[in-house]
């Protein structure tokens, strides 16, 4: 979960602050004998296609109960009742799961402000973790929602806060309380405590998992033994499923960690000697995707294949046991639509507007791993008169960033009357979701990227069993792609999952006709003994020239044009978010900072700032290359510059300002040996 910070009175913004950026700084010891991944759970997590609701907006199914209030522009009405109700409509998506934000009792503390009103509508600050909220439902619709869930074929996942609440916490039925501080508690004494939540939503209505906020709050060797509880309630209890089969629970559990790929490994995975938590959202991917196909929350867009492809080769981080999940949207995103539209690229009018989700949602049915839909999302869904970055009051209104997607939930047949475009969209998502059901190579296959240029992205996907080439057209042009079959790794004919047209091969070439922003799916009716050809990505060394590529500049001892000392401030996994010392700036003269720093290989979002966070300064353009210089410009809230790091090693970073100490330009440069 993510909040607005500034629309916050300031001890709740202190204390999400705190929450947001502190990590544990226990060190983990290496593991004898550590405590694996199941095998068997992973295999079948691979194929989830979860349905996300944010309860109290999605669907009023009981006028007599209800928040009333919160965050966003719903009704803030919904409840237990209302998903219940939406369950035809959710399983007829060709969705197999429901996650669902937190439904947990949360009192309001004595004389509380409509903020913490608005907070206690979100679950996410809950007070008895072994209650239903009473504004939601009951205790029996909750189990009544869990059972018709699975009899539709749908797993059901809760949301599990495990590192924070708000100081009012009701004592678990055995007597254990979480301990020290409420954002965020203290671990190992409060773990007790939060493996009794864990397990007893398992074993009293036999969830079948967790989705995990704020992952990072908690230790690593705490979620070990976090999943060790899940892991043993899943296999001590049974339900019966949609086939009729006996069945122990699913007990998968995804974290929430808002960051790049290292810090998901630091306070997340873990490593390959010691494994923490099996499933991640892909944050990092999902930035990429819509980067490519949309714009991002801070307007930045118009990315090529090369870039989505950037992204996903740096799963290649990852320890083996890892399982990243991508989304699109959740409650604390921008809808595409809205970001479509933020972009000025396409409006809900505009046929563009519908081809570009089809194009994210492609994408999304072609990832190794498990995919979670944001509710709205399948149907294009947009919050009416908003696009661009409201600032002033948007707490109030609804309209911040962070919380405008939780609009009311548009469930055909039940809250609305779909239009055709509308009807369209929900129709190709479920024939891309039974698609992905029916076709384990989509969801479970080895990735090989075969072309990703700035009109073109394509991988093989492949399994023991069959081999599929996704391939997309990232452009708003109709294009005409020549693959090599050695390169595919096919000696025979492709045929198009979705309108069964057959791709002969001709002179060891297949011809793609692919209209704008189309996606194809092309089964490989015989794949080569050698299998296809990994695409060679373009080297680059990253060095930079001139003086704000030299990492061996001295600090000169003199006053430059900025008064203020400036930190390298972003998701690194030393630093959280935090100013840490050793990515102080110094100053080298004519009105340059620099700071060298080691660095791990990943994607990282970052921005230049002083302590007190102003001023604050980022690339032009939010985007910035190694060795090449960028325009610099005064930063802020949502406009963080993104960099990819691929190898490890001593980077410079340097900045550069006028004598009146207005940003002029920037760079990062790797050292060179």
């Amino acid at each position: 979960m993510k909040l607005a910070l500034t629309t916050l009175p300031l001890a709740i913004t202190t204390a999400l602050l705190i929450g947001c950026n502190t990590s544990s700084n226990i060190e983990i010891p290496v593991i004898d004998n550590p405590y694996r991944c199941d095998i068997f759970a992973t295999e079948q997590a691979d194929d989830l296609r979860i349905y996300q609701v944010m309860v109290e907006s999605f669907v009023n199914g009981d006028d007599q109960i209800g928040h009333g209030t919160g965050y966003g522009t719903s009704h803030h009405q919904g409840d237990i009742q209302g998903i219940i109700d939406s369950l035809d409509y959710i399983q007829s998506l060709g969705m197999n799961a429901i996650w669902l934000t937190p439904i947990f009792n949360s009192e309001p503390k004595a004389g509380q402000d409509h903020w913490a009103d608005r907070l206690d509508a979100t679950g996410y600050f809950a007070t008895n973790y072994f209650e239903v909220d009473p504004r939601f439902g009951t205790m029996q619709d909750a189990k009544r929602l869990v059972e018709e869930a699975h009899a539709r074929g749908l797993y059901v996942f809760f949301d599990g806060v495990f590192g924070h609440h708000k100081g009012n916490v009701a004592a678990s039925p055995t007597g254990k309380l979480p301990a020290g501080s409420n954002n965020p508690v203290d671990y190992p004494e409060s773990l007790a405590f939060y493996q009794e939540v864990a397990e007893f939503w398992i074993k009293e209505l036999k969830i079948d998992g967790w989705r995990l906020d704020q992952a990072y709050q908690v230790p690593k060797e705490a979620w070990v033994e976090i999943r060790k509880t899940v892991d043993n309630a899943s296999k001590a209890v049974t339900y019966t499923n949609s086939k009729g089969e006996t069945v122990n629970p699913l007990g998968y559990m995804v974290a929430e960690i808002w960051a790049g790929e290292n810090r998901i490994i630091e306070t997340g995975y873990g490593s390959n000697e010691s494994p923490a938590l099996c499933s991640a959202f892909d944050f990092p991917v999902r930035y990429r995707l819509v980067e490519t196909f949309g714009v991002n929350e801070a307007g930045v867009g118009g990315k090529s294949g090369q870039w989505l492809a950037e992204g996903m080769n740096l799963h290649g981080l990852y320890p083996e046991h890892a399982q990243p999940n991508l989304m699109i949207g959740n409650h604390d995103l921008v809808r595409f639509g809205d970001l479509l539209q933020r972009g000025n690229i396409a409006q809900p009018q505009d046929e563009e507007y519908w081809l570009r989700h089809k194009a994210v949602f492609a994408f999304q049915a072609a990832y190794t791993g498990p995919i979670t839909f944001y509710y709205g999302d399948e149907i294009g869904d947009q919050v009416d008169n908003f696009a661009a970055k409201v600032e002033l009051d948007c707490a109030v209104k609804g309209l911040c960033d962070d919380h405008v997607a939780r609009s009311s939930g548009k469930i055909e047949g039940v809250t609305a009357t779909l239009n055709a475009n509308e009807q369209e969209l929900k129709h190709y998502v479920k024939r891309l979701m039974e698609m992905r059901a029916a076709h384990p190579a989509l969801s479970k296959g080895k990735r090989v990227n075969l072309l990703a240029d700035a009109k073109i992205y394509s991988d093989h996907k492949s399994t023991d069993d069959e081999a599929i080439i996704y391939v997309a057209n990232i452009s708003k042009n109709l294009q005409h792609v020549s693959l090599d079959a050695i390169q595919a790794g096919s000696e025979g004919s492709l045929t198009d999952l979705i309108n069964d047209e057959e791709i002969t091969l001709t002179d060891g070439q297949y011809q793609i006709t692919l209209a704008p922003l189309e996606a194809r799916f092309l089964k490989v009716n015989l794949p080569s003994a050698a299998g296809p050809t990994k695409k060679t990505a373009a080297s680059t060394s990253g060095v930079g020239e001139g003086f704000m590529a030299q990492c061996d500049n001295p600090s000169v001892n003199e006053s430059g044009p900025m008064k203020q000392t400036l930190y390298v401030v972003g998701d690194f996994s030393d630093s959280g978010w935090q100013h840490q010392t050793h990515r102080q700036f110094d100053y080298k003269g004519s009105g340059v900072y620099q700071v060298v720093t080691t660095e791990k290989p990943g994607s990282y979002r970052m921005q230049y700032a002083t302590k007190t966070w102003e001023p604050q300064f980022t690339a032009t353009g939010q985007s910035l290359m190694l060795g090449q210089e960028s325009a610099l410009s005064y930063g802020g809230y949502g406009k963080d510059t993104t960099i990819t790091i691929m190898d490890e090693g001593l980077y410079v970073w340097s900045l550069q300002f006028n004598e009146q100490g207005a940003p002029l330009n920037m760079m990062a440069s790797k050292c060179a040996e």
